[in-house]
Order: structure tokens, then sequence, then C-alpha cells
């Protein structure tokens, strides 16, 4: 009885082993599950470093990237959190859409440009302005209005061009480009007549400059950490943002005041309903509780931010680009001419008449080229998001409420991880498969447009704009950089060419009219 006691014991020992082996293992996994430490992106830098290199942020930002793929910036108040990983992107902008948002820390920056617009809120005014957005975009009305309207201005850019170019004068393309874009989306968002490209309206010129003004002073208060108090004291910058906010909205509550009165005059639904404004005011009659005329300042806004800013800004970097590439300029104003398919030269009437929607969707080399442009100079270089709560990243970093994380559209174009060893070399091709039919690539990796639900609804808005501008001026005209300088961007909310674009245009063939 004894020996078989004795047996036991160590049949015993080894279980009371396993049980505590058990138990610490056990205790060891809540420890990991609740005392785990966080992992937190790695620090690259400081706001002031940004601030610093506010200049050529874009490149400072790169060079980040191509260190770390994400990564944190420390600011006395949050971290900006910085990522290039297109699984993050994925994430933030589809995955767990909810969590990341505008914000308020987003909205006390642009609310007084962009006020309750589109790209300054969440919740319900996003789903609001998303769902009229949608409607408009998609209404064949919109495209037939606004394809008049972007082929008449680019008319009036060509007759503007054709005289500079017989005198041999160097033009600011930038210049001449942000003035058509700018009367073209002014025509379709509020249906006036701007009419900066020809500068008869002075009222016009002035707005323009103080939206550009507003726009680069919006961008600097990320970076500015004393910018609430120079509003406070109405010092510096911001005493210049307040009054250039007055101007915008002197202009913009006076074209709003005459389409009230215009409406209140009709005496059926006669109303030409083609220009958004109409469309909302028409909208607003029926609910005029949820749409405000500060919300129609709103939402205008936003709209001519999306479409005067953007286009402009990527069809200069586009001329630009194919004036360093007098190759891919040929090859792009030869698919022009094909897609036309019309052997004789034609006058700008004729060509406006040509240029229908069927000659524009056939502009493949075209497409892949303005492409091509957008994923070395996104329109917007950068995004943000708020983080509404803690959460991790795809890449197994931790996110705290209220980082506010950015993807990198600018940074994400030159990574070779992402697009080969040639990713900063301008190669239209990389967008056309074997058949030379433009190819898209994954929302996330060319973020340009934004992805998920959120993504940009005036995509093809915005290129059928493009596609006509530049199909019009390569199909008359052959461009030249008027030096060789180095060439960089000013910073603002959107790309553009710090300076201009200063080029000598010649006609393709003699004097056109």
């Amino acid at each position: 009885m004894e020996l078989h006691k004795e047996a036991d014991l160590p049949t015993m020992a080894a279980k009371g082993a396993a049980v505590i082996l058990f138990a610490l293992c056990f205790l060891s996994f809540l420890g990991k599950v609740f005392l785990r430490k966080k992992r937190y992106p790695p620090v690259a830098g400081t706001i002031f470093h940004q601030f610093l290199n506010l200049h050529r942020l874009q490149e400072f930002q790169t060079e980040l990237s191509r260190r770390y793929k994400t990564f944190r910036i420390l600011t006395p108040f949050c971290n900006y959190v910085y990522t290039v990983d297109p699984v993050n992107v994925e994430y933030i902008l589809k995955t767990n859409f909810p969590n990341f948002g505008k914000g308020s820390y987003n909205y006390v920056i642009m609310r007084e440009l962009l006020g309750d617009g589109i790209f300054a809120v969440d919740g319900e005014k996003w789903r609001h302005q998303r769902k009229v957005a949608s409607f408009e975009f998609s209404a064949k009305v919109l495209r037939d209005y606004s394809s008049v309207i972007f082929r008449n201005n680019a008319a009036t850019l060509f007759e503007l061009m054709s005289q500079s170019a017989l005198s041999n004068e160097i033009i600011d393309l930038q210049d001449l480009l942000m003035k058509s874009t700018m009367d073209s989306i002014f025509k379709v968002g509020f249906g006036v007549e701007l009419d900066t490209l020809k500068g008869s309206n002075i009222q016009g010129r002035i707005f323009s400059k103080a939206f550009d003004d507003s726009s680069s002073q919006t961008l600097r208060r990320y970076f500015d950490v004393f910018w609430k108090i120079k509003r406070l004291l109405n010092i510096g910058s911001e005493a210049q943002m307040k009054k250039n906010i007055k101007v915008i909205d002197d202009f913009v509550y006076k074209v709003i005041d005459e389409k009230l009165k215009l409406l209140s005059r009709r005496k059926d639904d006669s109303m030409i309903k083609e220009d958004i404004l109409s469309r909302l005011m028409m909208e607003r009659e029926m609910d005029p509780d949820n749409i405000s005329i500060k919300y129609l300042r709103d939402i205008i806004l936003n709209f001519v931010i999306a479409g005067k800013d953007t286009t402009a800004g990527t069809l200069s970097w586009f001329f630009f680009m194919l004036c360093k590439h007098p190759d891919v300029q040929e090859k792009a104003a030869q698919g022009v001419r094909g897609a036309i398919a019309v052997k004789e030269n034609l006058s700008i009437k004729e060509f406006s008449k040509f240029l229908t929607e069927e000659a524009l969707i056939s502009m493949h080399y075209l497409h892949a080229c303005l492409t091509e442009t957008l994923r070395l100079y996104p329109a917007v270089p950068i995004d943000v998001k708020y983080c509404f709560s803690d959460d991790k990243l795809p890449d197994g970093f931790d996110l705290k409420k209220g980082d506010m994380v950015n993807y990198q559209p600018y940074a994400m174009g030159r990574m070779k991880f992402l697009w080969g060893h040639d990713a900063e070399v301008f190669r239209p091709e990389r967008w056309l498969n074997v058949d030379g039919l433009f190819e898209p690539k994954s929302p996330f990796k060319f973020t340009a447009f934004q992805a998920g639900p959120r993504i940009c609804l005036g995509k093809d808005f915005a290129y059928r704009q493009m596609k006509i501008f530049a199909a019009t001026l390569l199909y008359y005209f052959k461009m030249e950089l008027s030096e060789d300088r180095a060439v960089n961007y000013r910073p603002m909310l959107t790309l553009q060419i710090d300076g201009g674009l200063h080029l000598r245009a010649f006609h393709r063939y003699c004097c056109p009219s």
C-alpha cells in the first residue's frame, strides 16, 4: 500500500506542475491582453520640422515615407500619423470607414472657407450633400450643360493663346487655365458668367484671388500652432484671411440673392435649372429648414474648390510634363487627331462640334497622360482623417482617439514598392494594356480621387473637363517651356505650380480661325 502511494507521487507532481504551468501561461495571456504595450508608429519628426519645410512639404513627407511606410509627426495637441501603405489606406477609407472622418479638428480649421460643405463635415450633413451630389453628377442634363460650357471656354482660351502664338509671347498657362476653369465651374455651379479669362469682370478677379489666398492660409493652419492666437488678435496672415473671406462671402451672397430674385419673379416652372445653384434652390423651396442661404453658399464653394483648383492644377502639371517630354506631347496630339477622325485641319468651331463624348472616351493615350500626371502630381497631395476611437491599422501600428491620420497620394506616387523602379518617371504607358486601352489601378494604390464611401463623385466630370481643354490645346498648339528653371509648388490645399507655368505656344499649322 505504501509502495503504491510512493509510485503515485511523481504522477501527482507532474500533474501539479502542469496545472501551475497552465496557470502561468493563462496569466501571461491575460497580461498580454490587458497589459499589452501599444505599438505606435515611429516618430519621424515634429510639426516644427514640417513648418520649416512647408515650401517643400511634399518632398519632405516623401523622404520620410521612404524610410517608414507609416510614421508619426509630434504636435503639441495630437499625433499626425502618415501612411503610404495601400492596405492601411483601404482600412481607413473603406474597411473601417466610420472610425475615420473630418472631425472637429479639421472642421475648425476649414470652416471659414468651406463652412458646412462636403469637404469639412461628417454625419448627416455629409450624407445629405453626398446624396445631392450623386444625383447631380449622374444627371444627363448636368453632363450636357457642363460639356457645352467646357467647350466654349476652351475655345476662348484657344483664341487668347493663338494671339500669343502669333506674336511669340511668353504666356503663363497656369494663370489662363485657372481663369478658364474658374469661369467654367462658376457657370456650372452658379449659372453666372464670371469672365475672369477675358478680364471683363473685375469683381470676379478679386474673388478668385481671395479664394486662392484663403486656400493657402487654410493649409498653413495645420502647421502653424499660433494661428488661433493670430485670429483672436486679428493680426498677420489671419487678419488677411478675414478680409479675404469677406470678399468671398460678399460676392457669393450677391450671386445667391440675384438668383433668389429671379426665382421669385418666375411665373411658372420655366426657370432654367441646368446650373447646380438653381437646382438646389428648387430643392430649398421644398425643404427650407434644412437648406439655408448659408448652406447654399457652403455647398457651392466646396463645388468650386473641387472643380476649379483641382482640374486647373492638374492641367498645369500635365502641360509641364508634356513640355519636359516632347515625344509624349506629340503622341498625345496625334491621339487627339486620331479620335477626331478628320484629316483636314478644323476651325475651332468645327473642332468643338467633333469633340463629342464618344471622341473623348476614345482618347486612351490622353487619358493615360492625365492619369500619370495625377499619379505624380495629385490635385490633393495629402488627405487627412480624424480617428474617432482607438484603433489598430493592418500593418500592426496602433492609433489613439484624436490622431490625425493622413494618407499621401503625392508620396505614394513616388514609392518604388508600389510602382516599380521607375516610380518617379513620367511614363503614361504604365496605364495602357497591350491593345493600347486604358486600364485603371486599385483606388487604394492610386488615391488621387480617394476611395470607398468618400470616393470623388466628380471623377468623370473632372476627366471630361480636363480632356476637353487638353485636346483643344494639343490639337492646335505645340508648347515649349520659356526657360529651363526649377518648378516648385505653392503650399495650398491643392497642388499648384508656384509662380505659374511660363511657356511659348506655336501653331501646329497656319493660323486656324
